[in-house]
């Protein structure tokens, strides 16, 4: 049977905010955000959201504010990330953020690590500002980077395992920054896993 990945909308913070879904609805969560030259789309596009659904798990993505189909907010970027987790009903999500998405989801783990079952940090914007915030968070992360990264420094994963308990980091050989686009099978092997282990 063909997995169906649905287009929908949801209010947050009085604007219409578009997302992709895909799997059962009382299943696992894995929310995608995107980078900046991205959108909820990419992870369709390399098949991350068929094969996490397939795998059992609801698998989410949002064209973050002011991207894709997204209207732009003025407020606080982590108490978006909140009440789209809360209203879409993502009972502990495991959170996959790349590049840009950093800034709302390094601040959001900060204050809310709790809301979640793990963390995904794709070589995202932001670390070195709130890498003390960070420290003794020990929700599961699995920091994963391109060793061709000339974006965000490949030395930078390393301040999650020097801050973070549980923290552990991957390095996809010849892939740059969007490493999840290059080194594709390689991602989603990682991502697999470190997601059945949460």
């Amino acid at each position: 049977m063909e997995m169906t990945i649905n287009s929908k909308y949801i209010q947050i913070q009085g604007v219409r905010i578009h997302y992709l879904e895909a799997g059962e609805p009382t299943a696992i969560p894995v929310l995608f955000l995107h980078g900046a030259s991205f959108s909820a789309q990419t992870w369709q596009d390399i098949g991350s959201l068929k094969l996490l659904a397939e795998k059992g798990y609801r698998a989410v993505a949002v064209d973050l504010p002011g991207y894709g189909s997204s209207q732009s907010i003025s407020g606080s970027r982590p108490e978006f990330l909140r009440e789209l987790i809360e209203e879409l009903k993502l009972n502990q999500p495991i959170l996959v953020s790349p590049s840009m998405s950093g800034s709302y989801s390094l601040p959001f783990i900060v204050k809310y690590s709790a809301m979640l079952r793990g963390f995904v940090p794709i070589a995202p914007v932001g670390i070195s500002t709130f890498a003390n915030q960070l420290q003794g968070i020990s929700l599961p992360t699995l920091a994963i980077w391109g060793s061709n990264d000339r974006i965000v420094p490949v030395a930078e994963a390393d301040i999650f395992l020097q801050m973070m308990p549980n923290a552990q980091k991957v390095i996809l050989l010849d892939a740059g920054h969007a490493c999840y686009m290059r080194a594709t099978d390689e991602f989603h092997d990682v991502l697999t896993k470190f997601v059945v282990g949460c």
